[in-house]
């Protein structure tokens, strides 16, 4: 990495988005940073989340080329000067954005942060600016862009995690395990003994099950089309799997429960699967959405669904206690993990499109 006199220049590696739909193309670009308030990580993994999967798929080719990746971990090469609680040398996990200074963040709901959608999918930190701009492309997704060697963050997204444990392990834990066991634990708030079926069985799903059978959920249904999840979903805590590709999934749930579920997950994002989940639900009991936006909508019976934002989760709280739950043995996470060299990435993404791989994480560097 180079210094320049006016300004910061750090020389990283980062793949690229420039054709909707990929591949993603490893370049050398100039990144500005940090300000004061900033943090520069030298990322050691990432992982893939099906939100970089949807935006690489969606991304408008008439906009500018882009970094994508929002599940970082690694170690902080320098803290700007208003930055406490972190200095060079720190292990962390890089989580969502937020802005820390309207009415929710300052009531410690960072979800609900009035400047979200800006703050992690508008490709620019909130005053407009972004530090990759000598180089013709937009980062900042997720306040971090960590498919690259190095990233920006701030002490609001990142959290500190333990040195003896390995960083590239760890990195999932900033968006789709914490929004799937947040879910369980924090959004629905589910009580032992509570019914609980969870519509998709990837790393969101999954992370779901675990948490299910942490609070003593059951019985705990895993849908899905892909047996080998299914099968996974089994051995990390599901009483009970339906292969909906051939199987009536709310006749079965009826001859499990004797009736309905207290809560259900719809991840898949379908709406047959979304109508299957209203019409399979208890008197009172709540759908989980994950549509990107947060609310509450009423249904018949006292029924309701509920819109999910990374499960509710404050980063630097709920990361520590998943951590402590892995390292417990009751949330092994890493079983769902498959690791890939950051130059394999488009055959990590493709992977992940097809099935095959639950979580892919990029290795970039070395711890």
């Amino acid at each position: 990495m180079t210094n320049h006199a006016d300004a910061q220049v750090h020389k990283i590696q980062a793949a690229v988005l420039r054709t909707k739909g990929g591949p993603l193309n490893i370049e050398s670009l100039e990144l500005e940073g940090p300000r004061d308030d900033e943090v520069l990580v030298r990322l050691v993994a990432t992982g893939i989340c099906r939100t970089d999967i949807h935006m690489c798929d969606h991304w408008d080719e008439g906009a500018d080329p882009v970094v994508l990746g929002h599940e970082g971990a690694g170690v902080v090469a320098q803290a700007g000067k208003s930055v406490k609680g972190v200095r060079r040398g720190d292990r962390v996990v890089l989580s969502y954005q937020s802005c820390g200074r309207c009415r929710h963040c300052r009531r410690g709901h960072p979800p609900d942060c009035e400047h979200f959608y800006e703050a992690n999918f508008g490709f620019r930190r909130l005053d407009g600016s972004n530090a990759l701009h000598r180089s013709g492309v937009r980062g900042h997704f997720f306040g971090q862009s960590s498919f690259a060697t190095h990233a920006l963050a701030t002490a609001r997204n990142l959290v500190k995690v333990p040195k003896d444990l390995r960083l590239e392990v760890l990195a999932p834990l900033g968006c789709g395990l914490q929004t799937g066991a947040g879910t369980v634990m924090n959004s629905l708030k589910v009580a032992s003994g509570s019914s609980i079926a969870i519509f998709g069985t990837g790393a969101v799903g999954l992370a779901a099950v675990m948490a299910a059978r942490i609070v003593g959920a059951d019985p705990i249904i895993g849908v899905d089309i892909n047996p080998v999840r299914l099968e996974l979903a089994l051995e990390l805590g599901a009483t009970h799997a339906i292969d909906n590709s051939h199987e009536a999934v709310a006749s079965r749930i009826a001859a499990i429960t004797g009736g309905g579920v207290d809560y259900v997950l719809e991840i898949t994002g379908n709406r047959k699967m979304y109508q299957l989940a209203t019409e399979v639900l208890n008197p009172r009991g709540t759908v989980a959405i994950f549509t990107g936006a947060t609310g509450t909508k009423s249904l018949p019976g006292g029924r309701k669904t509920l819109g999910i934002i990374e499960g509710d989760a404050v980063p630097q709280l709920f990361i520590p206690k998943l951590i402590a739950l892995y390292q417990a043995g009751q949330f092994p996470f890493d079983r769902l993990v498959k690791f890939y060299d950051f130059s394999e990435i488009n055959q990590a993404i493709a992977d992940a499109r097809r099935g095959e791989t639950v979580k892919p994480v990029l290795r970039i560097s070395e711890p």
